[in-house]
């Protein structure tokens, strides 16, 4: 799609001869924009509903500025995963108006306005405190694509009676994100007590045994529990994207009844 063709596909809309549907399907994989050090997909939110997101983790500070830079002109809202604080710190001078999560260490740009309250909200667990990090980054995912999110933390398997108390809170989901580490039980546990779907997170916390997060990984896979999806260890993000769909379809679905 170059200037000449969106000026005529424009034109068209304005004359009644293209629908504004029509116009969007034909704006779907338009604009791309190559800078120094990535090819920017400004138009990714109107294909898959999210925007492109940068992972920090294995960029510098200023190919996380040119990036950031770039995206805040076309795209809502601006995420950034696994920066550093060192790394963060660097980018919020040159970009003030943005916010640094330090324990999801996750940037973040203008939020979407949480959708309508009949879409239920995302319920975000954490077995244990160690856990959190990864927790937080599903929270901070899931809250910037616009879900009303409640969290409960520090609620493992080995005090069973932290999690029971949250019953009520845990029934107010459409989905829950359950995130643990060490032998990973606590999502086929949640599984045994809600109908909602649940995502379950391993994180690579725990002993030698757990393999840095392989013991949760296969411990969850093999969940008894129906209704347990799983996503790669320590991606709160992925789980944070997958909960904000399942959550956007629900919101669709009440506001076409």
């Amino acid at each position: 799609m170059d200037q000449k063709a969106l000026h005529e596909l424009l034109k068209n809309v304005h004359a009644g001869n293209c629908s504004v549907d029509e116009a969007l399907g034909a704006l779907r994989h338009w604009p791309a924009e190559q800078i120094s050090c990535a090819h920017l997909d400004h138009h990714r939110s109107l294909r898959t509903g999210r925007p492109e997101v940068v992972f920090g983790e294995n960029k510098d500070a200023a190919q996380l500025i040119d990036i950031l830079e770039k995206l805040i002109q076309h795209t809502h809202p601006v995420l950034a995963t696994r920066v550093s604080s060192e790394k963060a710190a660097i980018v919020l001078k040159s970009l003030p108006n943005l916010t640094y999560h330090q324990e999801a260490r996750m940037i973040v740009g203008e939020i979407v306005e949480s959708g309508d309250q009949q879409g239920g909200q995302i319920v975000v667990l954490a077995a244990g405190t160690s856990d959190i990090p990864v927790a937080e980054e599903a929270r901070i995912t899931a809250e910037s694509l616009g879900n009303r999110v409640e969290k409960v933390y520090d609620v493992g398997v080995a005090g069973l009676h932290r999690l029971l108390s949250q019953r009520s809170v845990l029934e107010t989901a459409t989905v829950l994100i359950v995130v643990a580490g060490m032998e990973g039980a606590l999502p086929s546990v949640v599984g045994g007590l809600v109908s909602q779907p649940i995502i379950a997170v391993p994180t690579s916390v725990g002993y030698g045994t757990g393999f840095g997060g392989f013991a949760a990984l296969l411990g969850m896979l093999n969940s008894c529990a129906p209704g347990v999806a799983v996503v790669n260890i320590d991606n709160g993000f992925g789980a944070g994207c997958i909960a904000s769909s399942i959550n956007r379809g629900r919101r669709e679905h009440v506001a076409g009844d």
